[in-house]
């Protein structure tokens, strides 16, 4: 086809294709009867069919083509940074905060919020820590800044509650005592080094 005929612009010499279409239904019954001609067909039981074979194969055979969340969750990748994780100190068990707020001074979202005061012993200690992740966008530059590695980004990514309170609990961030031994070291300038099971033999004090 040449370029001539498509800057013809008279449509009148042009064959065009009439499409045989059905009377319109004048009577109810007539209208009905369209409407269960168009409605029920064959494919109609076939997808019907394909439903209740899957059901039956999901519910009584254990054939789920789903994951069963939350008990079942999806592998995410070793790169995935999520919720924030305080870490302890292997050797006491005191979490690795040291107050310095370099954290809340780079966060350029505004949510975390520091408080800190001198204990007995003159070290300053954490009384309160939160993190507002109705704000925090996960960049991980909190993260990157901490010197001792007191605050690193986990794997989880739930973050559902009732209360917008709950969203910042530094109990919750914090590793628990019991689940020590299995805390997941990183590496850094405020990780554990490789002979740090000689040194604390040699250093039985707690600091």
């Amino acid at each position: 086809m040449g370029l001539e005929k498509f800057k013809d612009r008279n449509v009148g010499i042009q064959q065009y294709k009439v499409v045989e279409h059905e009377a319109f239904p004048k009577s109810n019954a007539q209208k009905f009867a369209r409407v269960m001609k168009r409605m029920v067909k064959g494919e109609l039981f076939v997808g019907l069919w394909v439903t209740l074979r899957t059901m039956y194969q999901a519910l009584f055979q254990d054939d789920m083509h789903t994951v069963k969340y939350p008990f079942e969750k999806l592998p995410i990748s070793p790169r995935y940074r999520a919720i924030h994780e305080m870490l302890r100190l292997l050797e006491s068990g005191h979490y690795r905060c040291i107050g310095c707020g370099l954290c809340e001074k780079i966060c350029i979202s505004d949510c975390i919020k520091i408080d800190t005061k001198y204990d007995e012993n003159q070290r300053k200690e954490v009384t309160e820590y939160t993190i507002n992740f109705g704000r925090c966008i996960f960049c991980g530059y909190c993260a990157e800044v901490c010197p001792e590695l007191a605050i690193v980004h986990g794997g989880r990514y739930e973050t559902s509650s009732q209360q917008r309170a709950s969203f910042s609990i530094f109990e919750d961030m914090l590793t628990p005592i019991d689940a020590l031994s299995s805390q997941k070291e990183y590496p850094g300038f405020g990780a554990v080094s490789p002979n740090a099971d000689d040194n604390i033999k040699k250093t039985p004090l707690a600091y």
